[in-house]
C-alpha cells in the first residue's frame, strides 16, 4: 500500500460534510459535533483493482457518547490490505497533513480535494490518546483493534496496547501513551523501513487498524471525543 503516492482516489460518498477549526500546536480534538473532521476509511483496491481508495465516514447529528455527533464505518468500505505483513484492515484513519475545511459530496479522484490544507509533521512521541470507539454487530474474526502511525513509507502498529471496543453501546473511553518503544509495536509495511522514533517524530497519517482476523473483519465501528496529546517539547 502507497500511502504516499499523489494517484491515490478519494472516493466522497456517504455522510455529511462539517467544518474543522485549526487545533492548536499541543493537541488534534475531534468532537465530531459539527461533522467528520477529516477522518476516512480505507479500502485497498475499492472493489475494482484500484490501489488506495479512500471513503468518507460516515456522521451522525446524534446518538454518540452523551448524544453528541459522531463518526461510523463499516465493512462495505473497508478492504484488507493485503500487502501488510500480516495482513491489516484500516477502517478509521486520519492524514493530519490533509485536514478538511470543508468537503463536497460526490466523487473525487484529487488526491487533496479543494478545501484541504497541509500542516506540519507532528512529533507523536509520547504523545497521549483518549477515544471512544463502539462495535455494532462487529465480528473482528479474531482481530484486535490497535492505534497505528503511518509515515515515509513505513507503518507501525502498536500492539503493545490492544483498545477495547464497546459492543452495541459507548463505553468509557480508552487512554494510551504512545510510548517510543520497538519492542511494543509491529512495523507491517515498511518500504522505507523508517524506525519507530524517527516514524513518530515526523507522522505524516494515524488511525485504527484491526490485525490478526482469520477472514475479513464485518460489522460497524463507531468512534467518538477522539484526542491527541502531544508531549511538551
Amino acid at each position: 500500500m502507497k500511502f504516499g503516492c499523489l494517484a491515490a482516489l478519494l472516493l466522497i460518498s456517504i455522510g455529511c460534510g462539517g467544518m474543522e477549526s485549526m487545533p492548536t500546536t499541543t493537541e488534534r480534538i475531534n468532537t465530531f459535533d459539527a461533522g467528520r473532521e477529516s477522518w476516512q476509511i480505507y479500502d485497498y483496491t475499492g472493489g475494482s483493482g484500484n490501489e488506495n481508495v479512500f471513503f468518507l465516514t460516515s456522521w451522525e447529528k446524534t446518538g454518540g457518547v452523551g448524544n453528541s455527533g459522531y463518526v461510523w464505518g463499516d465493512d462495505s468500505r473497508w478492504r484488507i490490505d493485503t500487502p501488510e505483513d500480516p495482513h491489516s484492515i484500516l477502517p478509521l484513519i486520519l492524514y493530519h497533513r490533509w485536514i478538511a475545511e470543508d468537503l463536497e459530496e460526490g466523487p473525487s479522484t484529487t488526491p487533496r480535494p479543494t478545501g484541504f490544507r497541509q500542516e506540519e509533521a507532528l512529533d507523536l512521541r509520547e504523545a497521549r490518546v483518549s477515544v471512544h470507539l463502539r462495535g455494532d454487530d462487529l465480528d473482528l474474526k479474531g482481530a484486535k483493534c490497535y492505534f497505528w502511525v503511518h509515515s515515509g513509507g513505513t507503518r507501525w502498529h502498536y500492539t503493545g496496547r490492544p483498545i477495547k471496543i464497546h459492543h452495541g453501546k459507548w463505553g468509557p473511553p480508552e487512554h494510551f501513551v504512545l510510548v517510543n518503544d520497538e519492542s511494543l509495536w509491529h512495523r507491517s509495511w515498511a518500504p522505507s523501513k523508517t524506525s519507530l522514533n524517527d516514524l513518530l517524530k515526523n507522522s505524516a497519517s494515524y488511525g485504527f487498524s484491526f490485525v490478526g482476523f482469520s477472514e475479513e473483519v464485518t460489522g460497524k465501528l463507531s468512534m467518538d471525543q477522539f484526542e491527541l496529546h502531544l508531549a511538551a517539547p
